[in-house]
């Protein structure tokens, strides 16, 4: 029952709840009532009954836990020398608190171990103050500054009182809000008063006891609770006690007091923040509150908002909640220094406009807030210069008459050097003496001293930042040129943005558009000098050129006919420099990673270059003037895939760089762009023809230029692979692709294609196809046009740009997931048992099949193949649910199996590097590909009889042989052209202009400067760029951001 009863009756009647002891019944009324009525009658609740041991069990425990046999019985025990000598007698267990003196059972509350561990709530409340002892003497070290690890057991108490535990834990464990006073312990002796105090007669002889009028001095009344108290949830915080001197209670101070001393010790305001009497007014009551701190209860100094909405000052809250935990003072919600946050600007100019009263004798002037600390130092000089008037005159310059003397940041600048040429003297004679004659280090730190005098805390901060070289004042323009790119602002936007942050922050965070230009320089071709030996065939020496006009030459070359298309393009030699230098890094990196001596490799680099060309499809815009042009675009693109050296004494070339995302936007840089049909053989041959005749002298010059501080000589490789089949074609001479012969690797036909379906070789190539143009064009053996198309095997046109005889991977996967799409139909209406359905069938097939795959899979039907679609088509998943639609079990196995075998597949030609990432499917190609076209041939014999399909041809065919001569065919594919589609029409809409030659100009340039290293590295390292942007705008957030890295400015 004791160990029920309520304690109410100290400090711990409004602790908050994580500190209250769990056993709390009764109410403080009825506790107090208990208390008068029963003083002499019982001991109270918290205390321990008198006992009576039996003979049969001498042993008696004490109440901490101390062991029967221990020597604290006599000292501790409240046991004279009779009770020791006969344990059978009445004995009453009696301790002393360690700390500050008390008796234990004098204290509510339980007991606590000296030396032994803290107990879970304990833990929970210290650590929720930052606190991470575990064990009591470490924490009453700190506390209350006593070491009881050396405690003798014969001497020192071994446990301390409750109240003393509350005085550790309002403290965190690191200090003490109260003055503890620790007793000296002696060794034991005869004649303690401690052991043997004085006690009333019947106690000891067990008298009937008399009956004692209470008096007022027995009775300890306490002054009544004043009304200044913080609510915490719905409890009120606990009251605080005073400063023990032994065993007596001390008067219980009036909690204001004791919270104004508390937040006098924590803040140290009291000379820095002004006070709410300063106000000349009569203010009502809850406006002056509005603008009073809620810690010191000064007006606030630098305010920030809670985000629970209270307002304190900045030094102030964090010093509280440093001390007492992250908890708001005024409704106990959590509140760290990351959530501060500057009020409203309404706010603060009501706060600044507040009239003061000037405190000084014989002034008694109304002073605004923001201009009271400067009316205030007025006073203070003047006082100065009438009491110490003959010294300010070697210091200060006095006006000898004429016009008013005038501020110094109002001067010129020449006016400024003039009235600093003494101070600047003696700056430079201290900092040539002292600091080696750095002179900057010497006035920023006066600079910052000036501020931290003048609590002008935050501008010092920053100001120390820079100092430092932590943090600037603004961002990098790289960085700005990469938000601004990466996230298609166009100038109108980012000009927006940079007066918006400027002028919510007062910094200058962004910068404006002119430094942005003056990094792009730095970035696109025609910045970096280079030199190539031999000299370029027909193209200029000239380092400096940047975007020009793609129809150079147009006039002398087709007949003066007028120009169709509006084109711009780098030079092919120039591009290809910026785009090395762009790897500068990563280039050096290699060398070091591969154990080369850096200045020993200056020659014998190889690069090789992935060339991509696609047209981009309709692209026609509302905005734009200028001459009427085709609405279809076409971009032609490169890659660099890698970059090899071959060491003087070296056999083997060694790879010191190799593009990680060959099919990514981010790596194919565009050369060209045009809008023109890629169709259109004629005007396509006349765009391109320059940019040919640049790489076939590139091919047999290398280019001298300088990387990591050295010139090193390089030689380039160009591969175009990069095309789809109807590119190939247009730039090979090929018939379309609905001629007979439909592969432009090998010279079958569509009938031999699908008779053999597996067994075929390259045998074309570019030098090839020239010759059968010239065999077209002349016919020199006066042969028919069947017999003459039959020789040349379907080239019509002069092939104009040589293209690497390959796959394109992308194109593939959407051809092969066409006739799949087609294969499905068929089998869902049963094509092998009839020939030659309906129209109107083949539509109710189709629409069944589309209704299957939007319901299952969400798919939505599409008017053409894409990617995406092929790729959710050509899935097992995919199978299954149009197996649900074909009626016959043995078609639903042989689907299985074809896309089953069609799956196995795939991955060779997908991957980068297939001997690597798939060797066992590489291996079974050629036995999947087998068994593939034994299915084609006999299940599917009713769509296969005769012909195959492109795509399909080369898949079964030509993939081996491709791999195993340039070992990859996904890497090589034109994916990163087409991904870069939408970006064409985003940089579009980001540079709309009047004129579609500028904004084309523009859109290249910004499609390159997205493709930059450069600028990818700097958005990788700022890809939280919310958190940064928020952190700029308020310095308090900056510290809060640990996803965010420093930056280096």
């Amino acid at each position: 029952m004791a160990a029920e009863s309520l304690e109410t009756d100290g400090p711990r009647s409004s602790m908050p709840p994580e500190l209250h002891h769990p056993h709390s019944e009764y109410s403080q009324w009825k506790f107090k009532l208990f208390r008068v009525k029963s003083m002499e009658k019982a001991p109270l609740p918290s205390e321990t009954r008198p006992e009576i041991s039996p003979p049969a069990a001498p042993n008696i425990e004490l109440d901490h836990g101390v062991d029967p046999g221990s020597v604290m019985k006599l000292c501790l025990g409240g046991k004279s020398k009779e009770n020791v000598e006969s344990p059978g007698r009445r004995v009453i267990k009696l301790g002393l608190c360690r700390v500050c003196g008390m008796v234990l059972r004098k204290v509510k509350g339980p007991v606590h171990d000296v030396h032994g561990d803290m107990d879970e709530v304990s833990k929970c409340a210290l650590r929720k103050m930052g606190c991470k002892f575990t064990s009591w003497p470490e924490v009453i070290l700190k506390v209350f500054k006593v070491d009881v690890t050396e405690d003798t057991e014969s001497v020192h108490p071994l446990s301390f009182c409750h109240r003393c535990w509350m005085v550790a834990i309002r403290g965190g464990g690191v200090c003490s809000f109260t003055r503890t006073r620790v007793p000296e312990w002696k060794p034991h002796a005869s004649l303690c008063h401690l052991c043997s105090p004085k006690k009333t007669s019947f106690q000891r002889t067990g008298r009937k006891r008399r009956k004692v009028i209470p008096r007022a001095q027995s009775l300890a009344k306490r002054t009544r609770w004043d009304g200044d108290t913080i609510a915490v949830g719905d409890r009120r915080v606990l009251r605080p006690f005073g400063e023990r001197h032994g065993p007596a209670l001390r008067g219980w101070k009036k909690f204001s007091i004791q919270r104004e001393q508390w937040v006098r010790n924590i803040t140290h305001c009291q000379k820095d923040h002004l006070s709410t009497k300063l106000l000349s007014e009569k203010l009502p009551v809850d406006f002056v509150a509005c603008f009073t701190c809620l810690v010191c209860d000064h007006l606030l100094s630098d305010p920030v908002q809670s985000s629970c909405g209270h307002l304190f000052c900045r030094s102030c809250i964090i010093k509280l909640t440093h001390v007492l935990g992250p908890h708001c003072p005024a409704c106990n919600s959590p509140c760290t220094p990351d959530n501060l946050t500057p009020p409203a600007k309404t706010f603060s100019s009501a706060l600044h406009s507040l009239p003061l009263l000037c405190p000084s004798d014989g002034c008694r002037e109304q002073v605004r807030l923001d201009s009271f600390k400067a009316h205030c130092l007025s006073h203070e000089l003047k006082d100065d210069e009438n009491q110490n008037l003959s010294e300010l005159d070697n210091f200060l310059l006095t006006n000898k008459g004429g016009r008013p003397r005038q501020h110094l940041l109002s001067l010129t600048r020449r006016a400024q050097k003039h009235r600093l040429r003494d101070l600047k003297n003696q700056v430079k004679v201290f900092a040539d003496k002292e600091e080696g004659g750095d002179i900057k280090s010497v006035c920023l730190t006066l600079f910052l001293l000036a501020l931290r005098s003048g609590n002008e805390h935050r501008q010092a901060d920053e100001l120390e930042a820079m100092m430092q070289g932590k943090r600037g004042f603004g961002l990098n323009p790289a960085v700005c040129l990469a938000i601004r790119v990466n996230t298609f602002l166009s100038c109108s936007q980012y000009h927006k943005m940079y007066r918006t942050v400027k002028a919510t922050s007062g910094r200058q965070i962004f910068q404006p558009l002119h430094t942005l230009r003056a990094a792009e320089k730095e970035l696109l071709p025609g910045f970096h000098q280079f030199e190539w030996q031999p000299a370029l065939k027909n193209v200029s020496p000239s380092c400096n050129v940047g975007i020009i006009n793609g129809l150079s030459g147009w006039f002398s070359s087709v007949d003066d006919a007028p120009a169709d298309t509006i084109t711009r393009r780098f030079r092919y030699d120039v591009a290809l420099v910026s785009a090395l230098k762009d790897l500068e890094e990563d280039i050096v990196e290699g060398l070091r990673e591969s154990g080369m001596e850096d200045s020993a490799c200056t020659s014998g680099f190889s690069v090789m270059i992935k060339e991509c060309c696609d047209g981009m499809g309709d692209v026609s815009e509302k905005h734009g003037g200028g001459p009427v042009v085709p609405e279809k675009a076409v971009r032609f693109s490169f890659t660099i895939m890698s970059v090899s050296v071959l060491a003087d004494d070296e056999v083997e070339e060694v790879t010191i760089f190799t593009e990680p995302k060959p099919n990514s936007e981010l790596s194919c840089k565009p050369l060209c762009l045009m809008f023109v049909d890629e169709s259109d053989h004629e005007t396509l041959t006349a765009v391109l023809g320059p940019i040919i005749a640049e790489r076939n002298a590139m091919k047999e010059s290398r280019l001298i230029l300088s990387i990591g501080g050295l010139p090193r000589s390089f030689r380039f490789h160009f591969r175009g692979t990069g095309y789809d089949e109807k590119m190939v074609r247009e730039m090979e001479g090929l018939e379309a692709s609905g001629s007979t012969y439909i592969c432009t690797l090998c010279d079958s036909s569509r009938a031999e294609a699908s008779q053999n379906m597996v067994l075929h070789s390259i045998t074309r190539n570019h030098e090839e196809n020239l010759e059968r143009y010239e065999i077209w064009r002349t016919n020199p053996f006066s042969e028919s046009v069947d017999e003459l198309r039959d020789r040349v095997k379907g080239v019509s046109a002069k092939p104009f740009m040589e293209t690497q005889p390959t796959l394109d991977a992308l194109h593939c996967d959407i051809g092969n997931a066409t006739e799949f799409y087609k294969i499905f139909q068929d089998e869902i209406g049963e094509v092998y048992k009839r020939a030659n359905p309906s129209r109107e069938e083949r539509r109710s097939w189709r629409a069944a099949l589309d209704k299957q795959l939007r319901k299952k899979m969400k798919l939505k039907p599409v008017m053409r193949m894409n990617g995406n679609y092929a790729r959710r088509l050509m899935t097992q998943e995919a199978v299954e649910v149009v197996c649900e639609l074909v009626p016959s079990e043995e078609r639903r196995e042989v689907l299985r199996e074809l896309m089953r075998l069609y799956l196995q597949m795939k991955p060779v030609w997908r991957a980068t590097c297939p001997a690597k990432e798939c060797p066992d499917l590489l291996c079974r190609y050629s036995f999947n590909s087998q068994h593939f076209a034994d299915l084609l041939s006999s299940t599917f014999k009713y769509r296969y009889n005769g012909k195959i399909t492109n795509y399909l041809h080369k898949t079964l065919a030509h993939v081996p042989e491709i791999v195993e001569r340039d070992g990859s065919i996904g890497a090589w594919a034109s994916e990163g052209n087409e991904s870069a589609n939408k970006l064409f029409r985003r940089f579009r809409k980001m540079n709309a202009r009047q004129s579609k030659a500028f904004e084309l100009e523009d859109v290249l340039k910004h499609h390159w400067l997205y493709t930059s290293k450069y600028l990818q590295k700097f958005m990788e390292a700022h890809k939280d760029s919310a958190k940064a942007l928020q952190a700029t705008i308020d310095p308090t957030l900056w510290d809060s951001c640990p996803s965010t890295p420093s930056m280096d400015f």
